[in-house]
C-alpha cells in the first residue's frame, strides 16, 4: 500500500470511529503526543488545544455522549502537501451529515488540517486543526 493509500485509512479509521461510536478506534489514529484544535466560523475562537490521544479521545466521547442522531463524517478532495518517510501533511474538506428520525440533513462542512507521523511502520495524527463554516 502506498503512504497516499495509508494515510487516507488513518483519516477515514478516524471519521468511521466517530460514525460508529468507537472511540478507541478514533483514538488508534492519533499519537500518543498528539494534539487537536478547532475553529467554528472565520471569526471564532480556536478551541483547545487537546493534548495528548487520551484527551483526544475524552472530547469525542464526550461529545458523542450527548448526541441522538447518526453522523456522517465525508471526507474529500484530499491534499498531501508533503510528505517523507516519517512525516505528511495534508488538507481535506469535510461534510458532516445528521440522520435522525427518517430525516437527512448537513449539519456543517469545513476542512481538516492535519500533520500525521509514521511510528513502527503506522501513521498516526500528530497534530489536527478541524475548521468548521457552521456549529453543529
Amino acid at each position: 500500500m502506498t503512504a497516499r493509500a495509508e494515510i487516507e485509512n488513518v483519516l477515514g479509521l478516524a471519521a468511521w470511529g466517530y460514525d460508529e461510536n468507537d472511540v478507541d478506534l478514533i483514538a488508534e489514529q492519533f499519537a500518543e503526543t498528539a494534539t487537536m484544535t478547532m475553529q467554528i466560523g472565520r471569526d471564532g475562537d480556536t478551541i483547545g488545544p487537546f493534548e495528548g490521544r487520551e484527551a483526544i479521545r475524552k472530547l469525542h466521547a464526550d461529545s458523542l455522549a450527548g448526541q441522538t442522531d447518526q453522523r456522517r463524517h465525508n471526507i474529500s478532495n484530499l491534499v498531501v502537501h508533503k510528505e517523507t518517510a516519517e512525516a505528511a501533511s495534508t488538507t481535506s474538506n469535510l461534510t458532516l451529515l445528521s440522520v435522525e428520525n427518517g430525516a437527512l440533513r448537513v449539519l456543517s462542512s469545513g476542512w481538516y488540517s492535519d500533520e500525521l507521523v509514521k511510528r513502527d511502520g503506522r501513521w498516526q495524527i500528530s497534530r489536527r486543526h478541524i475548521y468548521l463554516d457552521l456549529p453543529y
